[in-house]
């Protein structure tokens, strides 16, 4: 059996990846509306290399019995693994490709801080070794809410540190959380966010929409009058600005279980059809209803 820790989360278009557990939880662990990795006793842990080359040796024998069907690309599991040492992720990488020689991508989930702690001529040599396709959840550009929800950076870290990925040749996709910036200023958040992605080269920007739990610090604060949240109807309205101030090619999505209903286009051409499917959803589906959906979510 290979080694799994708590509730495994991957993006949506990761699911035909390997899935290589290299740690597990985050180092940073205190976003306010977060509650991903509760289930975990511990905030942040890095698999032993006994523990992933296991893993590699019976994931290899789970391909070759399922026809010897071919590994192309690997996601290593937990909130951040780029965290790790330069020295760490070539080590990983070594071993993936040991096993699996084929394998052509690695990648995984990132903090934008990740970034900072390598060097130019290690992104590109960890580029040349396989690492590519990071997904970077940067929830917005808006500094008030950054700092409100203690994300630990600011819009201007997110242009340095990505311009540095685009710099060494790593792709990545930024995931987007509509309703952070707090009623009444989704479409300001959603405008600032717009105007640092078109300095940058995302490929894929994938949109999700706030929920609320009662274990998450932002429920707390709720209770406490110090943040409002935001209508169903006005993430909306703030997703629609995103894409509306989106002037760069790239892919659009919303297809994770937060969003009531699904978006993919490919921008700029498919930009007019996801803004008439927001229209529609604006003005025909109600408030109580949206709602209703947040409400029986129970869980992301």
């Amino acid at each position: 059996m290979m080694h799994y820790t708590g509730t495994i989360w991957r993006p949506p278009y990761e699911a035909s990846s390997l899935l290589l557990e290299v740690t597990a939880g985050c180092t940073h662990h205190r976003c306010k509306f977060c509650t991903l990795y509760a289930d975990l006793p511990f905030g942040f842990r890095m698999s032993p290399m006994e523990d992933i080359e296991a893993d590699l040796k019976e994931a290899q024998k789970m391909y070759r019995s399922f026809g010897g069907r071919k590994a192309i690309r690997t996601f290593l599991t937990g909130a951040n693994p780029f965290v790790m040492k330069y020295e760490k992720l070539m080590e990983i990488a070594e071993l993936v490709h040991k096993y699996f020689p084929e394998m052509e991508t690695i990648g995984s989930f990132a903090r934008v801080t990740d970034v900072t702690l390598k060097t130019d001529k290690e992104l590109a040599a960890l580029r040349e070794a396989g690492y590519d396709g990071l997904t970077i959840g940067i929830e917005t550009a808006d500094d008030e809410a950054l700092l409100f929800m203690d994300k630990g950076y600011l819009a201007a870290d997110i242009l340095v540190q990505c311009g540095r990925l685009d710099k060494a040749g790593i792709r990545y996709s930024f995931f987007y959380l509509a309703g952070i910036s707090g009623a009444g200023r989704g479409a300001d958040g959603a405008k600032a966010t717009a105007a640092v992605c078109n300095k940058l080269h995302p490929a894929l920007i994938g949109a999700n929409m706030l929920t609320i739990y009662p274990d998450s610090k932002l429920y707390g604060e709720i209770q406490r009058g110090n943040w409002k949240e935001e209508s169903e109807t006005e993430k909306y309205r703030e997703v629609r600005a995103l894409i509306e101030g989106l002037e760069i090619p790239t892919e659009f999505a919303a297809l994770g279980a937060s969003n009531a209903f699904q978006l993919y286009g490919v921008l700029p051409e498919d930009k007019p059809t996801l803004i008439a499917t927001i229209d529609r959803i604006i003005g025909t589906v109600k408030e109580n209803d949206l709602r209703e959906y947040r409400r029986n979510l129970h869980h992301l």
